[in-house]
């Protein structure tokens, strides 16, 4: 099926005490889904010869349109505990160890992570010690619908501060987890499987330095992992960066939220050592990852015939990909991909964004004096102020310290190419100085070389250089 059915039209307003909660939905009716979905996995004991239900690979049309009904109504919390109450998550267990259908398996995991949203339950489920293992089992599934299932499932139940840590230990004791992770991320074309599974990760990450720590040093061994049937499958021996880097590869063009998400992984990475070594030390010696974030800020991102706007809707992107190449660029300045003949274009696209803020700049300052008198005005603007801030102090950053690696050739090759001008310097200085005062002397030095007209006007635009030089 394409997609779910609506939730049925109950007649229990009709019989007296047959609703659940506040809805209109029938008890009876939710029972005897529910209790046919028992006889699916384990048919009567009167009847030996029967074949059961749970042993097909694909469930009848009556018994999936009633399922995906319970799995849209579950959303309601009313039903959510009724379901509670009547132990559906153990139903889901059975299902989970017997069933061989791979959409009752997804509609299961699905109505669970229906039920997680509500506090109460998501604490009840999460406690549960078997139920977390077999859910985290369903991770190494080979059915794209359900690990997509199961990742929104963890990802409500991380995203609950209440229980997050529960999960976190859970997930850091199952080595599995590592493999059937990197093994979706290396090899699945599903975009919003990639998505989520990002956002999972992403949010292991931002919870726990220390499994963080473990993901990055995985990889040391080959694994069991997810197969079509039941014999299991020997895995490659993953390293977490590459399986990043397909990921991210796979949803650039189709998902910027997914890019966006799969970036802040990278950059995470980069607030440990570990993580900064895992990237530069590859066997490429980190050339993929620098050619892909490359290719994102020179090629794609905040481009020239953008509106200067653009800044504002790409900045997490863009100072997550800029903290990566500025961390990658510190660490591995012998590097050939870190040359600066090859990255004139990457500092002229730095540039450009400096420009672009500056235009947002001003155009928020007129929105706030506009909004002055609304506080939810004021509160958007210095929100957006905060993000553009931090976009701007990475940017600059890694600008400074490309700018002092520059020679005359190098410098050359920039004026002929348009990356450098009186223009793009003086906003180069303008946003640079004080604080990088003395990449700035540096890199006008070199500029003297190969332009000294150039040189002596910049001087006069920023007097306080004379002094240095």
């Amino acid at each position: 099926m394409d997609r779910n059915p609506s939730p049925p039209c109950s007649d229990a307003e009709e019989e007296e005490g047959d609703a659940v909660g506040n809805t209109v939905y029938s008890k009876h009716w939710l029972f005897s889904v529910l209790t046919r979905l028992i006889e699916v996995i384990a048919p009567a004991e009167s009847d030996p010869g029967a074949s059961p239900e749970g042993a097909r690979t694909e469930l009848d049309e009556e018994m999936e349109n009633d399922i995906c009904k319970v799995w849209d109504m579950s959303m309601d919390e009313d039903v959510a505990s009724f379901l509670q109450e009547f132990n559906a998550p153990d139903i889901f267990m059975g299902v989970f160890a017997k069933s061989k259908c791979p959409r009752l398996t997804e509609i299961c995991v699905g109505i669970l992570g229906n039920m997680a949203c509500f506090q109460d339950i998501c604490m009840s489920i999460s406690k549960d010690e078997n139920l977390g293992q077999v859910l985290l089992q369903r991770l190494c599934d080979s059915d794209s619908p359900t690990l997509l299932e199961t990742s929104r499932l963890l990802l409500t139940c991380l995203s609950q501060p209440e229980v997050a840590n529960v999960w976190v230990e859970r997930i850091r004791e199952n080595p599995s987890v590592y493999d059937c992770v990197c093994f979706i991320m290396s090899s699945s074309t599903n975009v919003e499987l990639l998505v989520k599974v990002g956002e999972v990760v992403d949010k292991l990450f931002d919870l726990d330095e220390e499994l963080m720590l473990n993901w990055i040093k995985s990889g040391t061994c080959r694994s069991v992992g997810p197969s079509v049937d039941d014999s299991p499958e020997e895995l490659p021996d993953f390293k977490i960066v590459p399986c990043i880097l397909e990921a991210a590869k796979q949803v650039r063009s189709d998902n910027p939220e997914g890019l966006d998400v799969y970036m802040h992984i990278l950059q995470l990475l980069t607030t440990v050592d570990e993580g900064i070594q895992a990237i530069v030390q590859a066997p490429d010696g980190g050339k993929e990852t620098w050619s892909l974030l490359y290719e994102l800020v020179c090629q794609e991102l905040c481009q020239p015939d953008d509106p200067p706007i653009i800044v504002q809707e790409q900045k997490t992107v863009l100072a997550s990909i800029l903290s990566v190449l500025s961390a990658m660029f510190a660490s591995q300045t012998e590097q050939e991909y870190t040359r600066m003949r090859k990255n004139m274009p990457l500092i002229g696209s730095l540039i450009r964004i400096l420009q672009y803020m500056e235009g947002c700049g001003k155009r928020a300052v007129e929105n706030s004096k506009e909004s002055e008198q609304e506080e939810t005005g004021r509160t958007d603007v210095n929100e957006e102020d905060f993000h553009l801030k931090i976009l701007k102090d990475i940017c600059c950053e890694l600008l400074s310290n490309m700018l002092q690696e520059l020679t005359k050739e190098n410098t050359l090759e920039g004026l002929h190419q348009g990356h450098l001008n009186e223009q793009t310097c003086s906003c180069a200085f303008q946003n640079l100085l004080p604080l990088y005062s003395a990449s700035v002397e540096s890199f006008l030095e070199v500029l003297r070389e190969a332009d000294q007209t150039l040189a002596d006007n910049l001087e006069k635009r920023f007097p306080s250089l004379k002094v240095h030089t």
